[in-house]
């Protein structure tokens, strides 16, 4: 452990534990900006621990003991996607006189528990016996949270969850957030399990943030979302909820929209970002769900700063990309000059089946995503230096199979459709995701009122809602397992 910060005396120490996975070239932006600012804003370093599913927690756990050596430790956990072999390792270290805080994206809702689980034992719980509070919001509020850990003023800390005596439980309002946090990150502040050590971890693609949530959750809109398949003789029921975003995306619940970062808050992002060999910036992800309007205006700021960029990775919806056709030619136009590639990293599709993309609450269809396929396509004639879209590229696009919704029909319409406009060889990824419903998503309230009204149970994999794996409440209706 060669840095200061592995090695100092003089200052108080954290760690924040995030999810990794084998072979990820992304760094990790939330838990690593959250970093940045406790240790800009405290008198606390601070380190990103990502730890893969195959890591040993038993020498994750030895690492950590050197790290803090005679310290109490203080550690976040940050961007967890659910995984239960953390949960657990938090909830060890809590046990042993580790302090432990529960943050990120759902940070709050996963330490509540899932609605009306105190009336349904089968519902999630919630952390909190894993994790000593929760921090749900900006990440700098744990600057005032750890400059009062030793006195009674962490109790009202904004943005704070914890059980009192008694089993009562705190919600303090969160703060909203302050752009004066978001401009800088350091990059190498990240480690990984080697051997029996911690190691500096390289980060080969960042990430810049230039929108905070998604503009498809910036309103409700009501939709009748169709009984899972599974359940017999319900096919033509419905439930009929409010969505803001996409139905299965507990992020858009979590962060709604709260809208665009400055120009000056992007480019400093930028300007942090670890240089390549030659001298550009490495590449990276625009976090930006709608970013073709403002493409052109910020490589033109990116250019006159004297910023050489290397490659930029764009997020979008199949509809606003359609939309932003002429934005993205006039940015490639730019990016000729530039010598910069603009690669598609993502494009949400997500299902080639209308009914499943109604459930989905996608709001677009078949025909929206077929079309932006094929000016994908065209775009690459044009400009094939300068533009991606493509599996080759290094695009791994949005295509969740299977769903609850899957019938014979459903799987012959999207196989027709793979197999007229030939998706595999650029478009499809190698494997498809099957739908994840986690319990504060729009669908976790949709399979919440399927079970309330057939008298079925869901089972719960900690945060996560199996909808493929059923069992009936009274037996007087048939599941069928997936």
């Amino acid at each position: 452990m060669s840095s200061t910060k592995m090695t100092g005396k003089s200052r108080e120490r954290m760690a924040i534990i995030a999810s990794y996975v084998e072979g990820e070239t992304y760094g990790l932006l939330g838990p690593q900006m959250a970093a940045t600012v406790i240790e800009e804003n405290t008198a606390y370093d601070c380190i990103v621990i990502a730890v893969g599913r195959e890591d040993n927690k038993v020498l994750l756990k030895k690492a950590l003991a050197d790290y803090f050596g005679a310290k109490r430790p203080i550690i976040g956990f940050s961007t967890l996607g659910g995984r239960e072999d953390l949960f657990s390792f938090a909830r060890e270290l809590k046990d042993e006189g580790a302090l432990t805080i529960l943050a990120g994206p759902q940070a709050d809702v996963d330490y509540l528990g899932e609605t009306g689980w105190q009336n349904n034992r089968h519902r999630f719980p919630g952390l909190s016996k894993s994790f000593s509070f929760s921090l749900h919001g900006p990440a700098e509020q744990a600057i005032t949270l750890l400059h009062n850990l030793d006195k009674d003023e962490w109790r009202d800390n904004p943005g704070l969850l914890y059980l009192r005596e008694d089993g009562t439980m705190v919600q303090n309002p969160k703060n909203d957030w302050d752009e004066r946090f978001l401009s800088r990150v350091e990059w190498d502040n990240i480690y990984r399990m080697e051997g029996s050590g911690l190691l500096p971890h390289k980060i080969t693609t960042g990430q810049v943030l230039q929108h905070i949530g998604c503009p498809h959750a910036a309103r409700g809109k009501w939709a009748e979302i169709d009984y899972p398949a599974s359940v017999t003789g319900k096919g033509a029921h419905k439930v009929r909820l409010l969505f803001k975003g996409c139905s299965f995306c507990d992020v858009a619940v979590d962060k709604g929209f709260y809208g665009a970062l400055s120009m000056d808050t992007v480019l400093d992002q930028i300007s942090c970002l670890p240089d390549t060999g030659d001298g550009r910036k490495v590449p990276f992800e625009m976090i930006n769900e709608n970013p073709l309007p403002g493409l052109p205006g910020l490589l033109t700021e990116i250019r006159d700063r004297g910023i050489s960029p290397s490659q930029i990775n764009l997020i979008l919806r199949a509809d606003w990309f359609l939309k932003g056709k002429e934005r993205l030619k006039e940015a490639l136009r730019l990016a000729r000059d530039m010598g910069v590639r603009i690669i598609l990293s993502s494009v949400g599709f997500e299902a080639f089946d209308d009914t499943i993309l109604h459930n989905l609450n996608k709001g677009l269809t078949v025909k929206t995503n077929l079309e932006a396929i094929q000016l994908m396509r065209r775009l690459k004639e044009e400009f094939p230096t300068e533009w991606g879209y493509s599996r080759s590229d290094g695009a791994i696009h949005g295509f969740i199979h299977p769903t609850p919704w899957d019938t014979e029909e459903t799987w012959a319409n999207t196989q027709k459709i793979i197999d007229q406009h030939d998706l595999p060889p650029d478009v499809l990824p190698d494997h498809s995701i099957p739908l994840i419903i986690h319990h504060a998503s729009g669908l976790g309230d949709w399979i919440r009122e399927v079970e309330k009204r057939e008298k079925v149970r869901f089972r719960r994999y900690v945060s996560v809602i199996g909808w493929w794996k059923e069992e009936s409440c009274q037996g007087n209706v048939k599941i069928n397992s997936n």
